[in-house]
């Protein structure tokens, strides 16, 4: 690829039930990379995945297979892009639903081959991780003033606390050991009959409960940073069965809010004991879970408390979208990845950061 001042990232992700379509205009400079959304489009699968209570893969990918062409034509539609002015297809190639990841991989070789573009392959925890950082540029920032950073990524499928010691080199320091802090949302859903998608509906009761019942926080006093959300979810059902099987709506919020609570309160710790233990300098959010009120003005305040810079994306950003692997795509290119051919690019789905 000839090298050029600015580039045009077309980037896809479909690594579950969401098929999403971006393009980016991605400029280098030599503290941060200048990224500039010119479009996004996210073709939601919620309706589908309701009526079967969840997501089910085959089920998702042949709604991708219907979907993936007209997302990326709208996208490059809104940005006022055709195909041949792009540079690089950027593609969600794990971790996620094997079947998903497959769809969005083949079709943008496939697209690269036939437009003569190289591809690269981003890692879906990695556009988690640089979206808090999409804005960095605008707000005057040096490096200096933000890393090291803790980074707190939570999702559905993943909870992870990651040390950014500057925007090339990071590493996890824990991540679950069981449950995902999303998952174990979605789960107590279904233990009180709520619809899906079940983390929202249990944030909305939340706001209306009170906090009343003491669930353990698990792994809160360890040493390290792993999370584990199986025992709370467990102690969820407990309570739900000696609870009999008719409980009012106060009862539920009740539940939710306490069951949130103990969640948050785990998050919120460790990534204030991190960031403590390596003089981080700031710290982020990102992920599904990150549009939780109650956990994005939690950690806001004890970063304001402990005099920590506090980042965390806009909403949209939060769940899974293509806008956020071609902001990840920028910072790898920002940091020295060069883009390869497609034939080379393969789902993964079990890979982490």
């Amino acid at each position: 690829m000839v090298h050029k001042p600015e580039k045009l990232i077309l980037a896809i992700e479909t690594s579950c039930d969401e098929t999403a379509a971006a393009v980016l205009r991605f400029q280098d400079s030599k503290a941060w990379p200048r990224l500039h959304t010119l479009s996004s489009v996210v073709r939601s699968q919620i309706a589908l995945h309701a009526k079967m209570g969840g997501v089910v893969p085959e089920a998702a990918a042949r709604a991708h297979v219907k979907n993936i062409l007209p997302v990326t034509e709208k996208a490059l539609k809104d940005g006022g892009i055709p195909l041949e002015r792009i540079d690089l297809i950027a593609v969600t190639y794990g971790p996620g639903l094997i079947p998903s990841l497959i769809v969005g991989v083949e079709f943008a070789k496939a697209l690269a081959l036939a437009s003569r573009k190289p591809v690269l392959p981003v890692n879906h925890m990695a556009g988690h991780l640089y979206s808090p950082l999409a804005k960095i540029e605008s707000l005057q920032l040096k490096p200096k003033d933000i890393f090291p950073q803790i980074a707190l990524i939570v999702s559905g499928g993943h909870t992870l606390l990651v040390l950014m010691q500057n925007e090339k080199r990071y590493k996890v320091l824990g991540s679950t050991v069981d449950d995902a802090a999303g998952e174990a949302f979605d789960k107590v859903a279904k233990l009180l009959s709520l619809p899906y998608p079940g983390g929202p509906e249990v944030s909305r009761l939340a706001a209306h409960g009170q906090a009343s019942i003491e669930f353990p926080r698990p792994m809160l006093h360890q040493k390290n940073y792993d999370f584990s959300f199986s025992g709370l979810k467990t102690a969820v059902l407990y309570h739900v069965r000696d609870r009999g099987p008719k409980l009012s709506p106060r009862e539920k919020q009740d539940i939710c809010a306490s069951f949130q609570n103990a969640a948050v309160d785990v998050l919120v710790q460790k990534t204030l004991r991190a960031a403590k233990e390596f003089r981080a300098k700031s710290v982020a959010l990102s992920g599904g879970v990150s549009a939780n009120t109650l956990l994005r003005h939690m950690l806001a305040a004890e970063c304001k408390k402990n005099k920590l810079e506090f980042f965390v994306p806009e909403f949209k950003l939060c769940t899974d979208n293509a806008e956020m692997i071609g902001i990840a795509a920028g910072f790898m290119l920002h940091n020295g990845k060069k883009p390869v051919k497609p034939k080379v690019v393969r789902a993964m789905p079990g890979l982490n950061l």
